[in-house]
């Protein structure tokens, strides 16, 4: 059976998408962006912007009682491979020794003008 995880006190998705999905112990994350509680963005820098969009998925993973570890799959796409050195140190501070599989790439456009979207998987180990 299929769970919608929604943190208390999070943005409203700001599409039709559910923020994860927990379906046999594996919680799928939609991409997140860098909206606050209140639904505004935070993209004033790229270390920021990571930042906020990381503590958006760590929201998403307590929610459905799991956490950074249980993260097996990661997808980062950014609005340039500039980018890439930044996000990688800010995201690569999130995890011990084990960081999950991932990929990085540049894509055309990202909603709402942003930076930075990461979505991923985690499963409960």
């Amino acid at each position: 059976m299929k769970q919608a995880i929604l943190p208390p006190n999070s943005a409203k998705p700001i599409a039709p998408y559910t923020p994860a999905i927990l379906h046999n112990g594996t919680l799928y994350l939609s991409g997140q962006i860098a909206l606050d509680e209140k639904g505004d963005l935070h993209t004033g820098d790229i270390v920021t912007e990571t930042r906020r969009v990381m503590d958006n998925l760590g929201s998403l993973l307590r929610t459905a009682g799991m956490g950074y570890e249980d993260l097996v799959k990661i997808t980062i796409l950014l609005s340039d491979m500039s980018l890439y050195g930044a996000v990688n140190e800010v995201y690569g501070s999130y995890f011990g020794e084990m960081p999950p599989a991932r990929e990085a790439y540049a894509v055309k456009g990202l909603p709402r003008g942003v930076n930075v979207e990461i979505s991923g998987i985690a499963v409960k180990g």
